[in-house]
């Protein structure tokens, strides 16, 4: 099988690579550091699986991966990642990822790659136990969503918000501009038909809350 391997971490990529090439069955056909890598490379190398990292600098592996799936849908994305984020883990589902592992999952790397080329989905068992809970969650969030049609991303930036964070604080805790932030309240704002960021974290209670 062919996989392209994709992490903002230049030692990640390199011991990834190398346990993998382990494998006969493996072939590393291309590697890259970002998303914007991601969208660029798969196209060109045409890979079995896309091996991908979630929380990186810039374009998430989430956002690369909603690109990619929209242009081709039977891409089989196999995140790897530090982070068991719920948030992280619910937009992996949604989007139709074929896989949730934790990078000190070494050992269960080569097996899980096998059944995702085999068509199986594959989870950690951390990830596993949560499941049940994040799509009772994600179901009830839904409806809210939907109703006031807000995106996954501004759900957690209204959260954020709800829980006490500055523009600051929530560009370093999603990676992104706090200029990006600042746009984004500023439309959340005129979506829902409100004034400030306190009545934005009282929508946040009255409507989201858990």
């Amino acid at each position: 099988m062919n996989v392209l391997i994709i992490d903002d971490d230049q030692l990640i990529v390199a011991s990834l690579k190398m346990i993998l090439e382990s494998s006969p069955d493996i072939k590393v056909v291309g590697t890259g550091l970002s998303g914007q890598d991601a969208i660029t490379l798969f196209p060109e190398l045409n890979p079995d699986i896309l091996l991908m990292d979630i929380r990186m600098a810039g374009l998430t592996g989430i956002e690369a991966g909603k690109q990619i799936i929209a242009k081709s849908p039977d891409a089989k994305i196999l995140y790897l990642t530090t982070f068991t984020d719920d948030e992280y883990i619910v937009e992996a589902l949604r989007l139709g990822a074929k896989g949730y592992l934790l990078k000190q999952d070494f050992d269960s790397l080569i097996p899980a790659l096998q059944a995702v080329y085999k068509g199986q989905s594959v989870f950690g068992n951390e990830v596993i136990t949560k499941l049940p809970q994040l799509l009772a969650e994600a179901s009830n969030t839904n409806t809210t969503s939907a109703k006031f049609e807000l995106t996954p991303k501004e759900l957690h930036i209204i959260e954020e918000v709800a829980n006490g964070l500055n523009n600051r604080e929530i560009a370093e805790k999603l990676y992104l501009g706090e200029g990006t932030i600042r746009n984004y309240i500023s439309n959340i704002l005129d979506k829902l038909e409100l004034r400030d960021r306190t009545q934005l974290a009282i929508f946040y209670y009255k409507h989201l809350g858990k």
